[in-house]
């Protein structure tokens, strides 16, 4: 008996609680954000209970894996990539068969069809297996990254689950997984001997890239951010309406329930923030990027006192992660982004984006609780 309390008492010893709590505060307001948008009606897509149901039992569900992944030694769990990564990449496979659903409106087919269940997005697991096998490569060519070969092979990892995304048509997460690459990649100590020829050819890809392979509905999303007349009722509508909706709230918003909401695109998901900001007003935004930067600013945190390379790739895969879905997501309501359908984390509706995230957490808690090379919650140290 005493020696299992002397377990708990180590684990909860080590755990990194603000993170958790905070991480855990974000998804519970994401429910009641949820909640109120189907009492309110608020969104021009039907909604129902099912929306924050879901999204709860994910939170739960996502809550208990971050604790369970941080007592167990990341080491192993990456060492597992033979499991999770054919997994994901199966269920990606998947959504290119009869189980996957298609939006007509921009081509992707980035959901999963699981019966009466509803659906679920593979891609959002890949992020994160992604950053476990990128870690763990990073981790072993060491202080050889900037041998060519090496960088080769690197680049070939990379590239792998961008392609699969960018074949799914799902242009936002393929964009994610280049930015988590890049700051892997960058952090991990790339030569400017590779930097910066790519950011001399930039220009130029950039101009191939925009001429030769985007379509024009994608280039649409960006004309709109200089001319919102460009096309008002049709890629221009949700950016409209979201600025509108977002200073609606004024300083402390409409509250959780009214009958003066203004109905947002996506409201429970690529919008929520402008949501947010109608109901909690100012406050409730500054409260919410307040909370996601303590989150942004603590994985960093946790990334400086791992004690291995494969500890702080994990932590930096996820601080890459995080920051960039919340900078795409708040630029698209500010009108500063491309509408690209990337969610705000822990917050926009998403059972899928939602638990991944925490599992991710709990991979950053785990490098955390285990940062001292004496330290195992489950047996003594040798």
């Amino acid at each position: 008996m005493n020696k299992a309390v002397e377990v708990i008492y180590q684990y909860f010893k080590k755990l990194d609680k603000p993170l958790f709590m905070v991480v855990t505060v974000l998804g519970a307001f994401g429910v009641i954000s949820l909640y109120s948008i189907v009492a309110n009606d608020a969104s021009t897509i039907p909604v129902t209970s099912r929306l924050y149901i879901t999204q709860a039992a994910a939170l739960v569900l996502g809550a208990v894996s971050a604790l369970v992944i941080s007592a167990m030694d990341y080491h192993k769990i990456v060492k597992l990539w033979f499991l999770y990564v054919p997994l994901c990449v199966i269920l990606i496979l998947l959504t290119f068969t009869d189980m996957g659903v298609l939006v007509e409106s921009t081509g992707d087919r980035a959901w999963l069809k699981i019966g009466n269940f509803g659906t679920i997005q593979p891609s959002e697991l890949l992020k994160i297996a992604f950053i476990c096998t990128f870690s763990m490569h990073l981790a072993k060519v060491g202080d050889r990254i900037n041998n060519f070969g090496n960088v080769c092979l690197l680049l070939l990892h990379g590239a792998a689950p961008i392609l699969l995304i960018l074949i799914q048509g799902d242009d936002g997460t393929a964009f994610v997984f280049i930015c988590i690459f890049l700051f892997m990649l960058f952090a991990a100590g790339i030569s400017w001997k590779y930097i910066l020829p790519v950011l001399v050819c930039s220009p130029v890809l950039i101009y191939v890239v925009w001429t030769k392979f985007m379509k024009q509905h994608q280039k649409m999303r960006f004309l709109v951010l200089f001319d919102e007349e460009l096309d008002p009722l049709g890629y221009g509508y949700q950016q409209h309406y979201g600025k509108i909706a977002l200073g609606s709230g004024k300083i402390f918003g409409k509250g959780l329930i009214s009958d003066d909401f203004i109905a947002i695109p996506e409201a429970q998901n690529d919008f929520i923030f402008a949501y947010i900001g109608q109901a909690f007003g100012f406050i409730g935004c500054a409260a919410v990027i307040a909370a996601l930067m303590f989150v942004i600013l603590k994985i960093f945190a946790d990334s400086r006192i791992a004690k291995d390379p494969l500890g702080k790739n994990i932590c930096v895969g996820m601080f890459s992660l995080i920051l960039v879905h919340c900078i795409l997501n708040i630029g698209m309501v500010l009108g500063v982004m491309p509408v690209i359908g990337v969610p705000l984390p822990f917050l926009s509706q998403g059972g899928s984006s939602l638990f991944a995230l925490n599992v991710g957490i709990g991979l950053v808690m785990s490098t955390y609780s285990h940062s001292e090379k004496t330290y195992r919650v489950f047996y003594d140290a040798e």
